[in-house]
């Protein structure tokens, strides 16, 4: 049953988490749930002005070693890091699945530029300013996040806050203004995320066409939460779905 962000209370807000529980059921993996999870909303999300989805875009990342990418996903890595050593260890913010309006948005091997994203260094977060806003939104320090052994102390105990931008228009946090934001007419950028037993944390980012107010965004503490449920079963080895 389609939910309308503009309008996102109690009821609707236990009626999406239910929804992903069934659009999950049966996953055998992360990639599997992030799939079902990235589906859902695209689909579900729907602008009752238009009777047309309300996301333009939705992805889903976890953060993952360098050395634990399949081997597409190292050499995808390595471009964007022009010939700099990858360390083992290195985090990655890898890209498990994505839905959108454009065909070519519902492939994460289609991407160009945003399927592993290797958090190198501090100056290299800061450059990739949505990232930046999604860490510190999300109550993090960029430090924790690229030296892993800082990441998993960092994270203990950790409630996250959604990452939130009201007006995508202008904003400083979504860079691709010309191509995407205007193009795509999106109003606001809304992200939510919980750390993994594993020490990782995921987050899905959500591009919508309806502007969110605070409130609705508040309210995907709780889908975050539904959306952790989840994935808890899952160890490193049923990451991603088999070949």
């Amino acid at each position: 049953m389609p939910f309308d962000l503009t309008n996102f209370g109690l009821a609707e807000m236990l009626q999406c988490g239910r929804g992903l529980r069934t659009a999950a059921a049966g996953a055998s993996t992360m990639e599997a749930v992030a799939r079902a999870t990235t589906r859902f909303l695209h689909n579900e999300c729907v602008d009752p002005a238009t009777n047309r989805s309300s996301c333009a875009l939705v992805r889903f990342y976890k953060t993952h070693a360098y050395s634990e990418l399949r081997s597409e996903d190292r050499d995808f890595a390595r471009r964007l890091l022009n010939g700099e050593r990858a360390s083992p260890g290195l985090t990655c913010l890898t890209m498990l699945a994505t839905s959108g309006d454009e065909p070519h948005w519902n492939d994460r091997s289609h991407s160009q530029g945003h399927r592993v994203i290797p958090l190198v260094s501090v100056q290299m977060v800061e450059s990739a300013p949505m990232i930046a806003a999604l860490i510190r939104q999300f109550g993090l320090a960029i430090e924790a996040v690229v030296s892993p052994p800082k990441m998993a102390d960092a994270l203990a105990g950790k409630t996250y806050n959604v990452f939130h931008v009201p007006e995508a228009k202008g904003s400083s946090a979504i860079p691709a203004q010309t191509d995407f934001v205007i193009p795509y007419h999106i109003r606001s950028a809304l992200g939510f995320g919980g750390v993994l037993r594993s020490g990782d944390f995921y987050a899905v980012i959500m591009f919508t066409k309806v502007p969110i107010s605070e409130a609705t965004a508040s309210r995907f503490r709780n889908i975050a939460l539904e959306v952790k449920t989840l994935l808890f079963n899952f160890d490193s080895s049923q990451v991603f779905e088999p070949r």
